[in-house]
């Protein structure tokens, strides 16, 4: 069974998803590619919503990060238009893309994330040097 992929990539237009990224995702037939700038527009029906903080390292001019810092934030009141069985997962750490408030929806699967990431990387670890 083949079942219909949608990635939809919802950024500030200087930060959009990089050319040569949805080129590669093109060539997958089953994978559909949306654009949005209204964060509450992409999570409708959504499944996961990945976030990720703006990396001020990125920036060539401070003025340029300070912009877009904070454009998209994901609280309460975005968690209410939700779909209630959306995920929400982070890399971790966090700068202010998700406020603290969001930590006991039981959706945001963030901190089990960052537990998983860790046993997993101990198992490759374990993996390649072996066990005593």
């Amino acid at each position: 069974i083949k079942h219909e992929l949608v990635l939809r990539y919802c950024a500030p237009s200087s930060l959009e998803m990089p050319s040569h990224v949805k080129e590669y995702v093109e060539k997958f037939p089953n994978a559909k590619q949306e654009e949005y700038t209204d964060m509450r527009e992409a999570v409708k029906g959504a499944n996961v919503l990945y976030v990720t903080r703006v990396q001020k390292e990125r920036f060539e001019h401070v003025e340029d990060y300070e912009k877009v810092k904070g454009a998209y934030v994901v609280d309460t009141s975005l968690m209410k238009s939700a779909p209630s069985g959306m995920i929400v997962m982070h890399p971790l750490p966090r700068v202010d893309e998700i406020a603290t408030e969001v930590d006991s929806d039981p959706r945001a699967c963030y901190f089990r994330q960052m537990e998983n990431g860790m046993f997993v990387r101990m198992a490759i670890l374990a993996l390649i040097l072996g066990t005593p």
